[in-house]
């Protein structure tokens, strides 16, 4: 499975992508796999303080899933303060960890700022695409978008994850649209497409990914 293949799961992409849904979601699914395994996940949504995977704390903490994020996370603050807990995936082998970094380039900049410890550890970095959100709608978009994150990051980018949807009006023959760029896009990359994500409930029929991630609406707007 593409969330449970390295210790260090990392998940970018632009605003309005996701990335904080697949990145709970993935964390589920290897609590799922593994009752006992040590998990965290981290929080690194700079910019968005309306949608992060830090409401989802109370189903982490549930799961004994620790969940760490940055001082100022969601604030006016520009400069993040990264906690020495966001280390722990670095320095104590035992744990998997998935990161959601949030906020476009500012967010790729901070992971940049990792580089020479997530370089020493067993990663994967996917990028989440909605392709019915402004910027990531057509094939050209999605491949500018891709090369700006790579270049504020420093990292190649490993997968596309196709999570096209409207939220609750998400029909099968949207995310089966998005599935079909996110294809094209793959193949004039030469980044892999690994998953398609699709909510419990939608028909998840006549799709291509080499995986189809069903996932649980687990975070709420907070306004």
């Amino acid at each position: 499975m593409f969330y449970n293949d390295h210790r260090l799961t990392i998940v970018i992409g632009a605003y309005g992508s996701g990335k904080s849904e697949i990145a709970v979601n993935i964390s589920m699914k290897q609590r799922e796999a593994d009752k006992s395994a040590k998990l965290l996940i981290a929080d690194m949504d700079i910019v968005n303080p309306f949608y992060r995977s830090s409401d989802c704390a109370p189903v982490l903490e549930e799961n004994n899933i620790k969940l760490i994020s940055p001082m100022y996370a969601g604030s006016n603050v520009d400069a993040p303060v990264l906690p020495a807990e966001m280390y722990m995936i670095f320095d104590d082998e035992s744990y998997k960890g998935v990161f959601d970094i949030g906020g476009e380039d500012m967010g790729a900049i901070v992971l940049g700022s990792l580089k020479h410890r997530i370089l020493n550890t067993d990663h994967t970095i996917l990028m989440a695409v909605n392709t019915l959100r402004p910027f990531t709608q057509t094939e050209d978009q999605i491949i500018q978008m891709t090369g700006e994150l790579i270049a504020a990051s420093g990292f190649q980018v490993d997968g596309y994850i196709n999570n096209t949807n409207l939220l609750e009006q998400t029909t099968g023959e949207m995310v089966r649209e998005g599935e079909e760029i996110m294809l094209r896009v793959s193949e004039k990359t030469g980044i892999p497409l690994v998953a398609t994500c699709v909510m419990e409930g939608i028909d998840a029929q006549d799709l291509k990914a080499p995986e189809v991630f069903t996932m649980r609406r687990l975070i709420k707007y907070n306004y």
